[in-house]
């Protein structure tokens, strides 16, 4: 028994608990359950509380169109750490700075379908709440928006109680920015996570190039200067997308919208929804609400004449010719198609009947339509009579001995279309006469509906062939399996049409479970277009590389954007990109960057469907070393993948690691995949080129010897051996011819490779050249004359630059466009 059990007596208890329970505030719970927003410890919540400063201040700045400038400062006091964050946004005004800084979920972002930092209104609100926590003192705000004379000054805290700001200064200041937005938090913290923080700064920096960032600890002092000044795209917000919402979701929509149609709640209230995707969506909807209706093979043109007559003994009171025409003409309109369901035939009743009763001046009523479509359904759908030989093709084992002599048997018109239909879609090994009686029974079901329109769902459809499937197991001792169920369910659902029913109207639809449970069925089952991407900034593949060349010293650079996907109906963009070489560590496993809407993502790298596909990528087929064949590679690298959408799926409130959701993990494979494939190139390109220069350093060593042997045996001058290295190594060979005192100067391209090359070729000349050749040009710098030449080279070809210089001019050459190693000069 609990401590308040013994305290209770038997009556009243349930009463006395009521009494104890009691609503709590978002701030309240957060209060007691800091760790989960990321400020779990000092030295994180110091971390965490930069990040979200920092990631305000980024999107503030950028949605007011304003290259951002941040800066961060951190200070240690006596007992605590004070936080110091400062940017040039547009700053808030006196109404809603309160409220941002000191309230959770308080936000213009979450209900917002676009791309953004923050999305849930509690980032910066929870770094006040743990400030006011650890050190019980007040967030100090400063802000000034564009043209106000003096900015806003308050010192606040959360009043977790209500969840509401609590204001203990108010006041106008002076303030040396003309806009922007400064928060001081004073917190119980440590510096142990200093290299987390120093990474977030420096990994805000490669995905944020357009941000400038300054970050000023007590003991050192950091500055990321941009690498761009083009901003991110701007984005527009979106409707959510008919792949993605939930039933409640489509219920709560239903509910709120203007639209009276189904059709004009859906091109209304959803992206990527025109017409004829809301008919397309309709569709699907009429199939799992209302059911397909069976499309029943019609008599043939031999047979049109039970229709005719049925039709024609149904219909009273039209005279003669116009009651034989009515008859004939619906006969013919059914025999002619191939397949026919009971609103189709509707439908040419319908035709007919306007038609034979303009022609005729008589009217075929409701009644007289009515059952001429039902005489006709019941000839369509009823027994037929089968010569000896018809009825041995259904039948294959039916005893023909025991009919008598001129007897026709019934068959089933039913069971022989179901047949048809079963045996072409069943393996060629069951036999006909398990086939027949597996058509049999579901011929049964058919004949059985109290709907005579034969409609059914799929669902309702597979629970009919599995019965006569498992009827048919038991009785006749044969298997029907699940393939030949599924293909049997499947050719028949094929077979049967969509039928024309209207959808309920919304007001309907709203108050029907099962209804919208099959429109969301309906609009998940639907092609539709994704969701436009221009709710997205990605970072770009030429920026990525961008802010990794800016911050990352190394030989090769990678990057990598996919086309926009979809998960969850919210549109995303995956992008890569590696580093390799140069100043990278060569030892240990390579560096996994991880980020989500331009925000790097610290902790938790284990828990990231980033870090997890990274580790299943076969890093040994694309050039480095990966022990085991799984987990992270080794090597002097650098992985960064940015996951860019209006809803990123965290794993936590603390957005410290994305969740394994598939079409991102497979985006994200995608994207490394694609830059890996640049980087494989690069090293077999690097290792081939190292071949080529062992074997040239080889060769620099062997001919000067054969040269001088040659020249030793033949009594001859030693051969000039640079054109054979050339010749040899299938290298472009670029020579300088000149005679001693002469001003005429050539440089001669020979190009001994198979393929073409094109060259940037420049001569530094000391003197002024005159003369030059046709697509040569000369620019003087610094007293220095530079003659630059681009030239194509076909392979095996050659080419010749000339000009003219006083006989004293000395000369520097750059050759540019081709690999060192595939390369000699003789100048």
């Amino acid at each position: 028994m609990t401590s308040l059990q013994s305290t209770l007596g038997e009556e009243g208890i349930a009463e006395e608990l009521a009494d104890n329970q009691r609503a709590i505030s978002i701030a309240e719970f957060f209060e007691k359950n800091k760790h989960m927003l990321g400020f779990d410890s000092g030295a994180r919540g110091l971390v965490t509380a930069v990040k979200e400063a920092v990631d305000n201040a980024l999107d503030a700045a950028e949605e007011a169109s304003i290259l951002p400038d941040i800066y961060v400062e951190i200070q240690e006091t006596d007992d605590y750490y004070r936080l110091i964050v400062e940017d040039n946004g547009p700053g808030l005004t006196k109404e809603s700075l309160p409220k941002v800084f000191g309230k959770l979920l308080y936000g213009s972002r979450f209900h917002a379908r676009e791309q953004s930092r923050g999305q849930q209104g509690i980032g910066i609100s929870a770094a006040v709440l743990y400030a006011q926590l650890t050190s019980g003192k007040p967030a100090k705000i400063t802000s000034r928006t564009q043209g106000a004379a003096e900015a806003e000054y308050f010192e606040l805290i959360v009043d977790t109680d209500e969840n509401e700001p609590e204001i203990s200064v108010e006041e106008k200041t002076t303030w040396d920015r003309p806009h922007g937005t400064r928060i001081e938090l004073e917190m119980e913290a440590n510096m142990r996570a200093r290299n987390q923080l120093h990474n977030y700064m420096k990994h805000t920096a490669v995905v944020n190039p357009h941000a400038r960032l300054e970050l000023v600890e007590p003991n050192a002092h950091f500055k990321f200067e941009r690498a761009t000044d083009q901003l991110p795209e701007e984005t527009e917000e979106i409707r959510p997308h008919p792949h993605g919402v939930e039933l409640g979701t489509v219920i709560k929509m239903l509910n709120a919208t203007d639209s009276h149609s189904v059709s004009g709640f859906l091109q209304e209230e959803f992206t990527r929804v025109g017409k004829k995707t809301a008919e397309s969506i309709i569709d699907e909807f009429r199939d799992r609400h209302y059911g397909r209706a069976m499309r029943w093979k019609p008599p043939g043109a031999h047979e049109a004449g039970d229709i005719e007559s049925a039709v024609e003994a149904a219909t009273a009171n039209k005279g003669a010719e116009a009651t034989t025409a009515f008859a004939t003409e619906i006969a013919d309109a059914v025999s002619s198609r191939d397949r026919i369901a009971h609103h189709e035939l509707s439908t040419v009743v319908e035709n007919v009947g306007d038609a034979v009763g303009e022609e005729y001046g008589t009217t075929f009523g409701s009644t007289v339509r009515e059952n001429a479509i039902e005489a006709a359904w019941e000839t369509i759908c009823g027994h037929e009579e089968a010569t000896n030989e018809g009825a041995k093709d259904v039948d294959g084992q039916q005893a023909l001995d025991d009919i008598g002599e001129g007897e026709k048997p019934n068959v089933s018109r039913l069971v022989t279309d179901l047949y048809g239909i079963s045996d072409a879609a069943t393996s060629t090994r069951k036999d006909d006469e398990v086939v027949h009686a597996f058509s049999v029974r579901l011929a049964g079901t058919f004949e059985d509906l109290e709907d005579t329109r034969h409609r059914l769902t799929h669902r309702e459809l597979r629970k009919a062939i599995d019965r006569a499937a498992d009827l048919t197991e038991e009785y006749d001792d044969v298997a029907f399996g699940d393939t030949a169920r599924e293909n049997v369910t499947e050719a028949i659902w094929n077979v049967m049409a969509t039928v024309p029913d209207d959808p309920p109207l919304v007001r309907e639809l709203a108050g029907d479970r099962d209804a919208c449970s099959d429109l969301v069925e309906g609009m998940r089952a639907t092609n539709i277009m994704a969701p436009p991407t221009r709710c997205l900034s990605p970072i770009t593949d030429e920026l990525v590389e961008a802010g990794l060349r800016k911050e990352f010293d190394a030989d090769f650079y990678a990057a990598a954007t996919r086309d926009a996907g979809v998960s969850g109906g919210d549109p995303f963009i995956v992008e890569a990109g590696i580093a390799y070489g140069g100043d990278l560590a060569a030892e240990g496993s390579v560096d996994v960057l991880r980020f989500a809407n331009r925000v790097p993502l610290v902790y938790q790298r284990g828990a990231c469907a980033t870090t997890d596909v990274v580790k299943d990528i076969g890093w040994r087929n694309y050039g480095l070393d990966q022990p085991g064949g799984s987990g992270l590679p080794n090597g002097p690298a650098v992985i960064m993948v940015h996951v860019a959408s209006t809803n990123v799926p965290f794993t936590s409130e603390s957005k410290d690691a994305v969740a394994n959701v598939p079409e991102i993990e497979d985006e994200i494979e995608l994207a490394i995949r694609e830059a890996a494939r640049e980087l494989k190139r690069y090293l077999n390109k690097r290792r081939s080129m190292q071949k080529r220069r062992q074997k040239q350093n080889v060769l620099g060593k062997i001919l000067p010897e054969m040269a001088e042997k040659v020249a030793e045996v033949t009594d001859r001058d030693q051969p000039n051996i640079d054109d054979a290295v050339a010749r040899i190594m299938n290298n472009v060979l670029v020579e300088r011819h000149r005679e001693d005192d002469d001003s005429s100067v050539k440089l001669v391209v020979e190009n001994h490779s198979s393929t073409a090359e094109s060259l940037e070729i420049t001569d530094i000349v000391s003197a002024e050249p005159a003369n030059l050749s046709d697509g040569a040009s000369a620019i003087e710098m610094d007293g220095e004359w530079f003659v630059s030449w681009d030239v194509d080279v076909p392979g095996g070809e050659e080419a010749t630059l000339e000009y003219e210089v006083p006989g004293d001019a000395t000369f520097d050459l750059d050759v540019k466009g081709i690999d060192e190693e595939k390369l000699t000069i003789t100048a």
